[in-house]
């Protein structure tokens, strides 16, 4: 019988919860930014690698604006030919 492989969301509460099971006492802290920067990165890449490098496709599949795609993968030193 196959399970249901989870959603994206239902994937993301579980690595959240495993992340503040392990946190012990130590307080969680910019959350947002370490979830953003965890997940932002190889999404890009991912998305940069079907494309085969095409920045305007990228974007396109990405919904986001071509230069705010190139400020991305500066910020992130994604190399683009080695993908």
């Amino acid at each position: 019988m196959n399970t249901p492989t989870p959603s994206l969301s239902e994937q993301l509460i579980l690595t959240l919860e495993h992340y503040f099971a392990t946190l012990e006492e130590q307080q969680a802290c910019n959350l947002h930014e370490m979830v953003i920067s965890q997940v932002e990165k190889p999404l890009i890449e991912f998305v940069l690698t079907r494309t085969a490098g095409n920045q305007s496709k990228t974007a396109d599949m990405l919904g986001i604006n071509r230069n705010t795609l190139r400020k991305k993968i500066l910020h992130y030193n994604i190399v683009i030919e080695s993908l």
